[in-house]
């Protein structure tokens, strides 16, 4: 069992920035993937960015550029550096960790973005 717990969300204005924190229960280095999704109100769950345990990484097309996604393995924390924050941003963000024979989820974090 992987405990994900996400923080670090919040209200923020257009063009601020955010820093989430995804805090594992398990060392992340033995987990082959940690993302973030997110999900607005009556829309369905998306992917934000992913990082491999090789420290590859992929991004959504409306986050490139702005969003960077990171990892501690000395402190078992995946992080998201959110950057020129936008409206459309507004979600819950969900910590994911995925490995073969498992995918757990955190409770997720609100970020609201005003404009």
């Amino acid at each position: 069992q992987v405990q994900l717990v996400e923080s670090g969300g919040g209200l923020v204005q257009a063009g601020g920035s955010l820093r989430l924190s995804c805090a594992s229960s398990v060392r992340i280095f033995s987990i082959n993937t940690m993302g973030w999704y997110r999900q607005a109100p009556g829309k369905q769950r998306n992917l934000v960015a992913t990082i491999t345990s090789g420290g590859s990484t992929n991004y959504a097309d409306s986050v490139k550029g702005r969003f960077t996604i990171s990892r501690d393995n000395a402190k078992n924390t995946v992080y998201l550096e959110m950057n020129s924050l936008k409206p459309e941003d507004t979600a819950v963000y969900y910590c994911n960790a995925h490995s073969v024979g498992y995918d757990f989820w955190g409770q997720g974090t609100q970020v609201t973005v005003s404009s």
